[in-house]
């Protein structure tokens, strides 16, 4: 996937760009391309950028441990301020902290990476909980003589001594 020197946004059509998406990304690991249409417009004093896409990922049940399909979709928009970084900064040990420092920027004369922008919006949308279905329940388990740790035998032994 290409990378967009942002001065030549300046020069596009109301300085948009309009991506049509079929690509597979890099270090995500999809059953299908990434399907759907990234935008980036230059805004002069920063970059508007919006996603809409979707992909089959493979996930893997946090309680049956089954792996299960996952359709990830985003639709998602974000603007990142364009600014030139300090070339020394040099920041006092304890300073205040200012709403400009909570933003995201990029230099003004820079490569933007769309792949590692979209990338990072996936991972985002990511489920924190992996369950494959509403029903699925935890293996049963009943354990076996191999199953217990022959060390702790005489721990055993003293455990029936106890009262109950």
């Amino acid at each position: 996937m290409e990378t967009i020197y942002l001065p030549q946004l300046l020069k596009m059509p109301e300085r948009t760009m309009v991506l049509q998406l079929c690509h597979r990304i890099a270090g995500l690991d999809t059953l299908t391309p990434v399907r759907g249409l990234f935008t980036i417009r230059h805004g002069g004093n920063f970059i508007e950028l919006t996603l809409v896409a979707d992909t089959i990922i493979t996930l893997v049940c946090d309680r049956c441990l089954q792996t299960f399909n996952h359709r990830l979709s985003v639709d998602t928009s974000e603007i990142i301020y364009l600014r030139e970084a300090p070339k020394n900064p040099s920041y006092p040990p304890e300073r205040e902290i200012t709403w400009e420092d909570l933003c995201e920027t990029v230099s003004p004369d820079s490569e933007f990476l769309i792949e590692d922008w979209i990338y990072q919006q996936l991972c985002l949308a990511l489920p924190t909980r992996n369950i494959c279905s509403n029903d699925c329940s935890i293996p049963s388990y009943v354990p076996t003589d191999s199953d217990i740790d022959h060390r702790w035998s005489a721990l055993a032994q003293l455990k029936h001594l106890l009262p109950e």
